[in-house]
């Protein structure tokens, strides 16, 4: 993922990332609420996320209140398909952030009770040493980190997808060349140095856990939902409360082999992990003495089993629900009740987490995932690959942007509060012009009737699962203002929700029965954002009380570990609060007006593929 919640309560909306330069700065936020010394007794749980652009810290304490949060940046660097970064890097922008947390917290290291990581699904490449090995053309030592969103292996998952492997069935019929087998086989094509120097490659959220422990286990969350690993292959054998370190027993060797990775197996798969553990699990010793030093923290903490960025966004607000939802559901079995509910984490890519009692195949969406996310439960798992970043190029590549910047900055508010701001008025304008002309219709969405998005500008990830899509823009004209700007911003907002509904649309048609939706991610504190996607998919949506859900996802993650609680559940039901519900407009004009657009977004990929076929033709015997 993801980069779930790389937006910060100061940028309020967008955070560009540093651009191959590090940063020094960090930041550190105090809660809204009253902090009493209260507050600061009994245990207090450390969750660290690393986000696309920063690693961020939080500490909470037993009631799942927020006591103090940091930030730090963090170096990437991008070259075409090709984005990079530095674990080194990494660690360091962690112990920064760790150490102002507990600052911000008024607490001191020695007090921190556990310590959970969650962490973009990127892949991390070191040496026997456990040294950086570089993954980059360039053969920048420092570059030993294959973003999430990196898209240099098109070709390798097209290769593999060819193979029609069982295990492609688990996650939603073929790879993403976001996942890291086709990295791997990447890697291995072109840096045949670096392939061989690799002793470890590890998703980066169980780096960071083996960096912290030297606990070499691997969560089932990464390595089923990114490696291929078929996590049901446990099932049987064990479950969440007596979880041990349990023996690999899930790769399928024979797919490895045909992709032309099979050096991997050898050695009982020790560079792709020889034991995998639930999440939440307890591991080594906790923090070793050089980990917690660095840290500031003790030696001996226990440190859980990671998650995925967007996944600890699952298990941070998952159990967020208000009364006068969870009233419809008094009837029904508690475990089944949390089945109706879809997550939707939103940052730099959005991810749609779901989880089920029993497996369900959906075509297109990743899945389903045994005990990748809530132990015991199945998981199905929709995204959009580009949502924050998207924002990010709309509104850098448009000719009103350095003045609507400019602007903003003189307000000291973001430039999405502005634009908000200016579709408000364009709004007014509209209804008095309506009302002049009897034209147009009296809500905001109706200001982009001529404009339309399709946002795959980073390829489909679901449930369409083609890399190859491309978004559209359909409707622009020669206008460069800024309220131009504030339609294609509103216009975005809308292709990004309408892509929601097409999700949860197409894993409704294939057994689950979704009907709540929760919220977390950066994205969620835009209003707009939140209305619109709760307008167009005609559900409400429920926002977590604390603002920071992926970070307390990872803190959940090291309260199981401390044995604070049994289960990964029960730390969600003790932890997790709701917060505001944002309800969908009533009015049947809008959702007739969405309808209408909805068949317009679907059509565009439709021709999308009928030009694409006509341009293959056309080339065919050139």
């Amino acid at each position: 993922m993801s980069g779930a919640n790389r937006l910060t309560d100061r940028t309020a909306f967008i955070d560009p990332p540093n651009q191959g330069h590090l940063s020094s700065a960090v930041e550190m936020t105090t809660p809204n609420y009253p902090i009493t010394p209260r507050s600061r007794t009994g245990p207090m749980f450390l969750g660290v996320d690393v986000g696309t652009a920063s690693a961020r810290a939080a500490i909470f304490n037993n009631n799942g209140r927020l006591l103090g949060f940091a930030t730090s940046p963090i170096q990437i660097w991008k070259d075409g398909d090709c984005v990079e970064q530095s674990s080194t890097d990494i660690w360091h922008a962690i112990c920064t952030a760790v150490r102002s947390a507990c600052s911000v917290a008024q607490i001191k290291g020695e007090q921190v009770t556990s310590l959970g990581f969650a962490a973009t699904c990127s892949l991390v490449a070191i040496d026997s040493d456990g040294e950086p090995v570089t993954v980059s053309s360039t053969h920048d030592s420092r570059r030993n980190v294959i973003v999430w969103m990196d898209h240099r292996a098109v070709k390798q998952s097209e290769k593999i997808n060819l193979s029609k492997s069982p295990v492609l069935e688990y996650c939603g019929g073929s790879v993403s060349p976001e996942m890291q087998t086709p990295k791997l086989l990447w890697v291995k094509e072109n840096l045949r140095e670096s392939w061989s120097m690799t002793f470890r490659w590890m998703d980066l959220s169980d780096w960071l856990s083996y960096r912290a422990t030297g606990d070499d286990t691997r969560s089932l969350c990464t390595t089923v939902c990114k490696w291929t690993y078929l996590g049901h292959a446990h099932m049987q054998q064990i479950n969440e409360i007596d979880s041990r370190d349990m023996e690999a027993l899930g790769w399928d060797d024979d797919f490895w082999e045909e992709i032309g990775l099979g050096d991997l197996v050898d050695s009982h798969h020790s560079k792709i992990g020889r034991s995998v553990a639930f999440p939440g699990h307890a591991l080594g010793c906790g923090l070793t003495p050089n980990a917690a030093k660095e840290l500031g923290l003790l030696a001996g903490t226990p440190v859980g089993t990671s998650l995925i960025d967007a996944h600890a966004g699952g298990v941070g607000v998952m159990e967020s629900v208000p009364a006068e939802i969870t009233e419809h559901e008094s009837a029904e079995d508690d475990e089944e009740a949390i089945c109706h509910r879809m997550v939707l984490v939103c940052g730099t890519s959005n991810c749609h987490m779901a989880i089920s009692k029993t497996k369900l195949f959906i075509p297109g969406v990743w899945g389903p995932f045994w005990s990748a996310m809530v132990p015991e439960y199945w998981l199905t798992e929709g995204g959009q690959s580009a949502s924050g970043a998207l924002f990010d190029y709309i509104l850098e590549g448009h000719v009103a942007s350095q003045g609507l910047a400019n602007r903003a900055a003189a307000r000291s508010i973001s430039v999405y509060e502005l634009l908000n701001e200016i579709l408000e008025k364009m709004l007014m304008n509209e209804i008095l012009e309506s009302m002049k002309q009897e034209i147009g219709s009296p809500f905001l969405a109706a200001l982009t009737k001529d404009i339309h998005v399709l946002p795959d500008f980073h390829g489909n990830r679901s449930p369409i699962a083609d890399p190859l899509s491309k978004g559209v823009i359909y409707g622009l004209t020669i206008d460069t203002s800024e309220k131009q700007l504030a339609l294609l911003y509103l216009a975005t907002i809308q292709g990004l929700a309408y892509g929601t509904r097409h999700i949860v649309e197409h894993c409704n048609e294939k057994g689950h029965k979704i009907d709540t939706l929760l919220a977390c991610g950066g994205l969620t504190k835009n209003p707009l954002f939140i209305q619109e996607h709760a307008d167009i998919t005609g559900y409400p949506i429920t926002l977590p009380r604390e603002n920071e859900a992926v970070l307390l996802g990872a803190a959940i993650l090291g309260a199981v570990a401390s044995k604070k609680y049994s289960t990964v559940r029960e730390a969600m039901k003790a932890l997790n609060a709701p917060g505001r519900v944002v309800y969908p407009s009533h009015d049947p004009k809008v959702r007739k007006y969405h309808d209408t657009k909805y068949r317009i977004f679907r059509d565009l990929y439709e021709q999308q593929l009928s030009q694409r076929a006509m341009i293959k033709e056309a080339l065919s015997d050139v």
